[in-house]
């Protein structure tokens, strides 16, 4: 009786430890495909809104109108249109896998120790989630070089372009981080938060097709609205990254000459954001759907 009485215990004992295992790889397999969803979502992306990106950044550095920047692309031939890709490909599959996996990490931990409302949470995990991203500012800088024309005859590929920065130090890797740091809380928290209402304001899906489309209309909306609202700061960024070596100029300093350099209008400081919208409701619809769909799947 005593032993039976003891297997039993004994048994007892192994299936709960059994399930909490499971429960345990249930959990990291959960947590971790919020990364993996944004990281196939943001190659998706990047191969698809590439060529318009560049037109983008030439109208942003430059303040070239449409036509030009594309005739600066068809200069620089077929064989230059997709030079750059490697940096945005390693940063934004990254930085996205970390967008969405941190946030959603970031949120439950704050979730399960502060009393706050939900809102308020969501939008300091956004942020929290923003700031970390900035860690991968180096890619940025050197995408923003490769996209330079004037900059084609001293360097080829990515890894040259990181080689030229060494001997500037470890600094000039993380020029215009100021600027990526003011965009990227705010406009997550901006993301993250107007995302479910923006949904849930359009035609109630009833397909897997509607509920894709829904996605790409959600995400395409914000993405516009967040690349007119950010677009100033991505204008001094790129002017910041341009450069390399010399004085490390404050973001205000930079800002002023920017303004001086376009006449003191608005029009000619938001030279590109017409492309910038178009290219941020086709980039963001997609980056949304595929997460969305994608999370679906897994």
């Amino acid at each position: 009786m005593d032993s039976e009485a003891h297997g039993k215990r004994k048994s007892d004992l192994v299936l709960p430890t059994a399930k909490q295992d499971l429960m345990q790889h249930t959990v990291t397999l959960d947590a971790g495909k919020h990364y993996l969803c944004g990281y196939c979502a943001a190659f998706t992306n990047i191969a698809i809104t590439f060529p318009i990106q560049k037109a983008l950044f030439r109208q942003q550095l430059y303040g070239l109108r449409i036509r030009d920047a594309i005739r600066q692309l068809e200069k620089d031939g077929i064989r230059n249109l997709y030079r750059g890709i490697l940096p945005p490909l390693l940063q934004k599959t990254t930085t996205l896998a970390l967008m969405f996996g941190l946030y959603e990490d970031f949120s439950s931990l704050l979730l399960r120790h502060n009393n706050a409302p939900e809102l308020v949470t969501r939008s300091v995990a956004a942020v929290l989630a923003g700031t970390t991203e900035a860690v991968l500012t180096p890619f940025e800088r050197v995408q923003t070089l490769l996209q330079d024309y004037k900059h084609h005859d001293r360097f080829t590929n990515t890894f040259q372009a990181f080689k030229v920065l060494r001997p500037y130090g470890v600094g000039e890797y993380y020029r215009g981080l100021i600027p990526i740091l003011v965009r990227n809380g705010p406009s997550n928290a901006i993301f993250f938060s107007l995302r479910t209402p923006i949904k849930q304001c359009l035609p109630e899906a009833k397909t897997s097709s509607a509920h894709v489309l829904n996605d790409f209309i959600c995400g395409g909306l914000l993405g516009a609205m967040l690349g007119i609202l950010f677009f100033p700061i991505n204008v001094v960024k790129a002017r910041m990254q341009s450069q390399i070596g010399g004085e490390f100029t404050s973001f205000g300093k930079v800002f002023m000459t920017i303004w001086i350099e376009r006449d003191g209008k608005l029009t000619h400081l938001f030279r590109g954001a017409l492309l910038n919208s178009n290219r941020s409701i086709l980039s963001w619809g997609i980056i949304n759907a595929t997460y969305e769909l994608l999370l679906k799947l897994f």
